[in-house]
């Protein structure tokens, strides 16, 4: 079932940005004298995504917005939700600021959610229930995040920049939304970013711990609530920190799966972390960035069962299902997507470091803005401004 009252709610539409830019990470090993082995396969990332200084959570949920805004009924939008952990204003939502630049109307309701890389899901989860009260309504859900952990850093090979939209609503094209998830949360110290800190603090061996334990908690018990067992799924989806961290949890899966299952399994992971391999972190965008991934390079998965896991450190982890809908492809961008991540420019070190050096001093950055698009414009009285090129 789908809902407490039977009504069918899921994702109708999904948008992606990224900025022009990517790092080649054996670029990054060398400039760091490490094997590039131990990034392309030890870490499983290809690319990283670099945002400039005009790139930031409101010009890229923006720029993710209007990837599917000719898609939206504004007349049936109630509500516009921003899970994000890389806040720009202690007060004010940046869900405010992107509302406006898409032209979005006033009467709708708009918010920001913050509980590190689980923020995107806590903000479906609200739209799910908000639909449910409210079914000739809709919801758009924005999950926008620059990840940044410091030059030469352990935590440099996996960040990343980046944002996905979802439209959630009655009766969905793309994807229904099953009621029944497995949740699970503690107070723990794996991850943080203290205020006045632009980069995160994290012990990464316990955190990589805390995923895969969480992931086995909430896992085995759905499982053993609704009867089901791998097998009975075309694909299991993670957030995507770096690829092989949902390796390690499909892997924990898998434990007792046979050779056939685990196969399919581990076939479908890939596709799911094409994206991810290519962009790097996306925080809270990074598990619908891996959904979006599966769907436009699987084969047709129309009516198949598919499960989730969402994780934020601090912790909150969320296992959830959703099946796949008749005709979902008629509903994916996926050539425009290709298109975005071909298209980007490759840049060398030297330029990276110097954008990671000034990526929070925009006003004073060389004055450069991109050819199309929104993007942030610098700061005047304390009010931060955008525009569309």
């Amino acid at each position: 079932m789908s809902s407490n009252t039977g009504v069918r709610i899921g994702i109708d539409r999904m948008g992606m940005f990224v900025p022009g830019q990517y790092l080649d990470v054996e670029d990054l090993a060398r400039a760091r004298g490490v094997e590039p082995a131990k990034f392309t396969k030890g870490i499983g990332q290809s690319r990283m995504s670099v945002p400039q200084h005009y790139d930031d959570i409101v010009s890229m949920g923006a720029n993710a917005i209007a990837d599917i805004l000719p898609d939206i009924d504004v007349n049936r939008l109630g509500l516009l939700i921003v899970g994000t952990e890389s806040g720009i204003d202690q007060s004010k939502s940046s869900s405010l600021f992107i509302k406006h630049l898409v032209g979005l109307p006033n009467r709708i309701e708009s918010f920001e959610i913050k509980e590190a890389c689980f923020g995107g899901t806590a903000g479906l989860f609200a739209a799910y229930h908000y639909v449910a009260a409210h079914p000739d309504k809709t919801v758009l859900v924005v999950a926008s995040d620059v990840a940044r952990y410091g030059l030469g850093t352990a935590g440099e090979i996996t960040q990343g920049a980046g944002a996905v939209a979802m439209l959630i609503s009655v009766n969905p094209s793309i994807l229904v939304i099953n009621d029944d998830a497995e949740d699970y949360s503690d107070d723990i110290n794996d991850f943080w970013r203290p205020n006045g800190m632009t980069e995160a603090v994290v012990d990464g061996k316990y955190s990589t711990q805390v995923y895969l334990d969480f992931f086995r908690h909430v896992f085995d018990a759905y499982c053993g609530k609704h009867a089901l067992a791998p097998r009975d799924f075309a694909a299991l989806l993670f957030h995507l920190p770096f690829t092989k961290m949902g390796m390690k949890a499909l892997n924990v899966a898998l434990e007792n799966a046979d050779v056939e299952t685990g196969k399919r399994l581990r076939e479908n992971f890939e596709l799911s972390a094409s994206y991810a391999r290519n962009v790097g972190n996306l925080y809270t965008a990074s598990l619908y960035l891996s959904l979006m991934s599966w769907l436009e390079h699987a084969d047709d998965a129309a009516g198949q069962r598919i499960g989730l896991f969402s994780y934020g450190s601090g912790a909150m982890g969320k296992f959830f299902t959703g099946c796949v809908q008749p005709n979902y492809r008629q509903h994916l961008h996926a050539l425009a997507h290709e298109h975005m991540l071909m298209d980007r420019e490759r840049i060398d070190m030297d330029e990276y470091e110097r954008m990671f050096t000034h990526y929070h001093a925009a006003e004073d950055a060389e004055t450069k803005y991109p050819e199309s698009g929104f993007y942030f414009s610098g700061v005047q009285g304390a009010i931060r401004q955008y525009s569309r090129a």
